[in-house]
């Protein structure tokens, strides 16, 4: 049986999304036991790349319409330039031909459209002392030149956007057609609409996948509500292709959005969808699928696990009550065989140091442990088995497969993908490394609880470990108390300094709009982010607005967080609920500032200004209020380290 597993566009560009590494893996377990052919391909990528070369922009520039926003009248404007240039930018962003950093920072060889213009005036008004300015002057001359082509990246996706097709994004393509969608209705409209030269291109893909690999089965991921039209697109050509080819949907989106599955049209285009983590259902389909496949029938089918069918018009769920999850120990190590690693584009949008780890450089993706084992955070989907199933390796498993990676890909940068990384996994994992001699380089995702003393720091650092991530959400002791964290602010300053010192970066995670959350609350919670900011503890962060979810402890009981949430009936996607907040807080008006800030915060800028200062335009008659938090908190909190 010839299996293809596919991402979905779009996901990032710079290296594959893990989740058909991890079952192609895991799958070669079992290959000769069910004669499986296993395949996988990237068509985000090959979407990419197909837009992004002079046939492609050609393409582009034929389809655009007579009206211009800014993007589109620069590319038409410049068109013979970018017609130029674009092959040679790809093959640059790939990694081949460095020689041309020397032409790209000269100015003078590539167009340069609106998202330039922040970069220009840092340059041509800002002067000495300009942070923006300085940051770029002071980069190596192949990274400054890596900044300006993802710029002109950018400025093309822009274009793509404005004149081609409106849902086109790099990484969150026709996201609002699936962000809790309750009806089908609206991706069904999309499908089935005249195709956008994006859509044709899809279904190329689409159509040659299936002659060069003539699939029996064809497994497609859909991470992210930026999947979801993607993954149904692919999935029709694919039909068209191949009739007789089953058709899989699985994946991060799959598993929170989908669990209460009603609505038959999704089977016109897949023939399963599947629940929670894909080695367990997948290989229960494909056991079915072998039995069913056998003339004469022996014996009852294997049964399915997690997966929804349509039978006689209905969705059906079915779910093997006997079968087992697959241990964390036994999913093997993922692989990416048939992935085209040189063919990757890495971007460098922000010159934030910390910020360009998620779109810059080819990373191996591995998980250290299954689930979250502190599972307590009151906003998290702690009911669902991705993270209330907690499982743990040894860390000589972990470098095992670390070194089956390495040998295998020839790259030796590690993102650790789990919820939060264990304490003791990572001082047990740092000890091993060194003491096995395994150079790699690698960051994850931590909370920021004591454990972490500045000797655990410095035993990473010394492993390799060059960047964490971590949430401080609401950067509110009060708050923080409410969802559980299990951290506080002052603590938080200690363990992101602890790590500032050893030489490894930080990135914050931060929410707004937490229930009962108040104006007062959230002008302080930036007042504390400037001061960690200022004293050095982290180098990023990114401001999510709060969304209650079906699966959290908060939208299963909303009374106890102090709000009511409206359920309505769905029988597509169900997890973020509209509430209604009784403190009646205008979240969305203090968005904008909380961004502003944060955007010049991680360039060095403002970080001496009153934080009121962000919060500009449009208010309301009252006034944003003074901050309540002491100048000194953070410096004083780290006065105990």
């Amino acid at each position: 049986m010839r299996v293809l597993l596919l991402t979905a566009p779009m996901v990032q560009l710079n290296t594959p999304y893990p989740a058909t590494a991890y079952l192609a893996g895991f799958l070669r377990l079992h290959a000769d036991e069910l004669g499986l052919e296993i395949a996988q391909a990237d068509p985000a990528l090959e979407l990419f790349l197909r837009l992004y070369c002079r046939e492609g922009l050609s393409r582009v520039l034929s389809a655009l319409p007579r009206r211009a926003s800014p993007p589109v009248a620069s590319l038409r404007e410049n068109a013979d330039r970018y017609l130029g240039t674009v092959d040679a930018v790809v093959r640059f962003l790939q990694g081949g031909d460095p020689k041309l950093a020397a032409r790209i920072v000269r100015r003078k060889l590539l167009p340069e459209g609106p998202r330039f213009a922040p970069l220009a005036l840092a340059l041509g008004q800002g002067g000495a002392g300009d942070p923006l300015a300085e940051a770029y002057r002071e980069l190596p001359v192949a990274d400054r030149a890596k900044h300006l082509a993802s710029l002109y990246v950018d400025d093309l996706a822009d274009a793509i956007r404005d004149g081609i097709d409106p849902r086109f994004e790099l990484s969150r393509y026709a996201e609002k057609l699936a962000t809790s969608a309750a009806s089908f209705d609206p991706l069904a409209a999309a499908l089935e609409g005249p195709p956008t030269l994006v859509d044709e291109i899809t279904d190329a893909i689409g159509a040659e996948l299936c002659a060069r690999h003539r699939p029996d089965l064809v497994g497609i991921s859909a991470p992210f509500p930026g999947n979801v039209y993607g993954a149904f697109r692919l999935a029709r050509a694919i039909k068209r292709a191949r009739p007789e080819a089953r058709l899989v949907l699985g994946g991060g989106y799959v598993n929170t959005e989908l669990r209460d599955l009603r609505e038959p049209r999704v089977f016109d285009s897949f023939d399963y969808v599947t629940l929670d983590d894909g080695e367990r259902p997948l290989l229960s389909l494909l056991r079915h699928l072998r039995h069913v496949g056998q003339r004469p029938i022996d014996g009852t089918p294997p049964l399915l696990h997690r997966t929804f069918v349509r039978e006689e018009g209905r969705v059906i769920f079915k779910n093997d009550a006997a079968a087992r999850d697959v241990p964390h120990t036994e999913t093997g190590t993922p692989t990416y065989a048939g992935l085209p690693l040189d063919r990757y584009v890495s971007l460098f949008e922000m010159l934030n140091p910390m910020h360009r780890l998620w779109s810059d450089g080819r990373w191996n993706k591995l998980t250290l442990a299954h689930g979250c084992y502190w599972k307590k955070c009151t906003f998290c989907d702690v009911s669902l088995p991705y993270i209330g199933r907690y499982e743990a390796a040894s860390a000589d498993l972990i470098v095992d497969r670390v070194e089956q990676l390495v040998a295998e890909t020839g790259e030796t940068g590690f993102h650790f993908v789990d919820e939060a990384a264990p304490p003791a996994m990572l001082r047990a994992l740092s000890q091993r490394l060194l003491e096995r001699g395994v150079a790699i380089t690698w960051w994850g995702n931590i909370r920021f609880e004591k454990t972490f003393t500045p000797a655990l720091c410095e035993l990473m650092a010394r492993a390799g470990c060059i960047a964490v991530t971590g949430g401080l959400e609401v950067a509110s002791n009060r708050l923080l108390a409410l969802m559980q964290k299990g951290v506080t602010v002052e603590q938080v300053a200690r363990v992101t300094r602890a790590f500032t010192d050893a030489g490894v970066m930080v990135h914050a995670y931060l929410m707004y709009g937490f229930p009962t959350e108040t104006e007062q609350e959230t002008v302080d919670a930036l007042e504390r982010v400037r001061q960690l900011f200022d004293e050095g503890c982290i180098q990023s962060a990114f401001w999510h607005r709060f969304a209650a979810t079906v699966h959290s402890p908060i939208g299963l009981q909303p009374r106890k967080y102090g709000i009511r949430v409206f359920k309505p009936r769905a029988a597509f996607a169900r997890n973020e609920l509209p509430f209604e907040d009784p403190t009646g807080t205008d979240h969305d008006l203090l968005g904008e500032g909380l961004r502003k800030a944060l955007y010049n915060y991680m360039h060095g800028v403002g970080l001496d200004l009153d934080v009121r200062s962000w919060f500009s335009g449009p208010r309301p008659a009252r006034k944003v209020p003074t901050t309540q938090v002491p100048a000194d908190l953070i410096a004083n909190a780290l006065r105990d380290l």
